[in-house]
């Protein structure tokens, strides 16, 4: 009766939507229940869901489904699909660790993105480092941090070197994945750049080398410079930065004809 007026809530038309077998119906019956029970059995459910689209007689899409369905936001249902291809994974070598495995999802988040064995390798320290007991999601992140900083590669880049900015897991740097950057200061395992928007602090795992020339590295500064000028220009308008964000994603060292007259162009119209 409950599953019947939850399901009652959500208003849909059908017409626009593709009809489930009777199969596929008493598939998502059964999997939407089990998505209502441990996390890892939740995480499991929704990978199957997502992927057999058990959703597409309702919803267009499998996070309006998780919504109007579960009451997740946009994040959450991948959380938990991710929090439960690690407990797969741990659950193959659960005797290392004395069958202890995670009841929560926030203790499975910090080795997402993590290969296989460091994930075992965490939760086998995090394990000891509880005493034996279920460690909290505090402690696996600790031990997470302390094996990244262990096998961190060293820093090999130069001040006033191009690279392009990979965007990883890191959130500041969304949008940013691709664009161009000049090192501006080294650290031991990280630098300082300079983006066409802002400078920024980074691990030398989120930067790659165009592997330009000194000459191009050169053109690219002085490129930098005006970019920057530009963009501390408090009238700019929205147009004119949208050719700074342009010409901040370039995958050349050098502006074609067109796009040295709009620099031009714009820098004529914001003295300084």
């Amino acid at each position: 009766m409950l599953q019947e007026m939850q399901r009652a809530d959500i208003t849909v038309e059908l017409d626009n939507f593709d009809q489930l077998s009777q199969q596929e119906e008493r598939d998502r019956l059964y999997l939407e229940r089990r998505v209502e029970r441990a996390f890892s059995e939740a995480g499991k459910a929704l990978l199957e869901l997502r992927d057999r689209r058990l959703y597409r007689s309702t919803h267009k899409t499998f996070e309006e489904y998780c919504k109007d369905r579960f009451a997740y936001n946009r994040r959450q249902p991948y959380l938990l699909m991710d929090a439960a291809i690690v407990f797969d994974n741990l659950e193959q070598k659960c005797d290392q660790f004395d069958h202890i495995l995670p009841t929560a999802e926030g203790q499975v988040r910090p080795m997402t993105k993590l290969e296989p064995q460091q994930q075992q390798e965490v939760w086998q320290a995090a394990v000891q480092e509880a005493g034996g007991k279920v460690p909290t999601g505090r402690i696996v992140k600790d031990v997470v941090q302390r094996i990244m900083e262990r096998t961190k590669v060293p820093n090999t880049y130069q001040v006033g070197e191009v690279c392009q900015i990979i965007a990883k897991d890191n959130p500041d740097l969304r949008g940013k994945g691709g664009c161009w950057a000049i090192v501006s200061h080294l650290g031991d395992f990280s630098c300082t750049v300079k983006l066409w928007d802002g400078e920024y602090t980074l691990r030398v795992d989120h930067l790659k080398s165009m592997n330009y020339t000194n000459s191009e590295c050169q053109d690219m500064q002085s490129l930098s410079v005006r970019i920057n000028r530009l963009r501390d220009n408090e009238n700019l308008e929205e147009a004119a930065r949208a050719v700074l964000k342009h010409l901040g994603e370039l995958k050349r060292p050098y502006l074609t004809g067109f796009e040295a007259e709009l620099l031009s162009f714009i820098e004529s119209k914001c003295p300084n």
